[in-house]
């Protein structure tokens, strides 16, 4: 699942391009991507056809767009969902799964997704606009509200590990594998290490590298592996270029010259320093 800069870049595009149009139809070319809708495809495009889009929204790794009629449409992008933004006239992806015509007759909205892991799908929101099914989530670390103190207390005070820690997306959120590998080995802390042995430095530490090394992702677009993460022009981001960690198995390590290792983690894999992460 993309995370918050890849995200970030999204919602950036969104707010470009199709925010204060109205929506003129929906198609939906697949079930599975409008499966999070209770009413299925039908009740989908019915909320949909005639709202006009306010600017997107994003948490964490949570993607949204307030409509006028007070729901918000969800956007899940999953493991290779992607929203682009196309001239009516350019032919159809091969995983084109739903498409959004708007009134002014100009570029589309198109939700494309290989594995259709994502979705979409139009909910009701609380007071302040934010999705219901998103409300849970916890602030991300480049959000202005976003309170460094009550983090700290918080991520010492939980009985598990790290990393574990650092991807409990209702105590932080945004960071997903990539970036919490990258912000533990830029403060030289091993994956396994019990939250419970963070000082405060260490943990306040932890969240400066958190954030820095999102800024950075999201300066350059993101982090690209394949073709399957994009913005909304279909353009991939060069981050991974500049990954200090994570899938470097192998190549020295850019502090110390040891070779980074893998380690199977929670059905995933943690790249590590094992001379600086100890």
């Amino acid at each position: 699942m993309p995370e918050l800069p890849e995200v970030e870049v999204v919602r950036r595009g969104l707010a470009r391009w199709v925010a204060g149009r109205t929506v003129a139809e929906a198609q939906v070319l697949h079930p599975r991507s409008v499966r999070r809708q209770p009413g299925g495809a039908a009740d989908f495009t019915a909320r949909i056809a005639g709202a006009t889009l306010g600017e997107a929204q994003r948490r964490g790794k949570y993607l949204w767009v307030p409509l006028d009629s007070g729901l918000a449409m969800v956007g899940h992008l999953g493991m290779s969902g992607q929203l682009l933004v196309q001239d009516p006239v350019t032919p159809d992806e091969t995983h084109l799964r739903v498409r959004l015509r708007f009134t002014d007759a100009g570029r589309e909205l198109r939700f494309v997704d290989q594995r259709t892991f994502g979705g979409l799908a139009v909910e009701e929101a609380d007071e302040a606009a934010v999705p219901l099914s998103i409300a849970h989530i916890a602030l991300d670390p480049l959000d202005p509200r976003f309170d460094d103190a009550a983090f700290v207390a918080a991520i010492r005070a939980k009985r598990t590990t790290v990393k574990r820690a650092l991807l409990d997306q209702t105590l932080i959120s945004g960071v997903g594998n990539i970036y919490a590998d990258e912000a533990l080995w830029r403060t030289r802390l091993h994956y396994d290490r019990p939250t419970t042995a963070l000082t405060r430095p260490k943990a306040a530490e932890l969240l400066a590298h958190a954030r820095e090394v999102m800024t950075a992702a999201l300066a350059v677009g993101g982090t690209s592996f394949d073709s399957l993460y994009v913005n909304v022009n279909g353009e991939s981001g060069y981050f991974s270029r500049d990954l200090d960690a994570y899938g470097r198995e192998g190549e020295p390590c850019r502090r110390c010259g040891t070779a980074i290792r893998r380690a199977p983690w929670m059905n995933r894999s943690s790249y590590f320093c094992p001379r600086c992460q100890r």
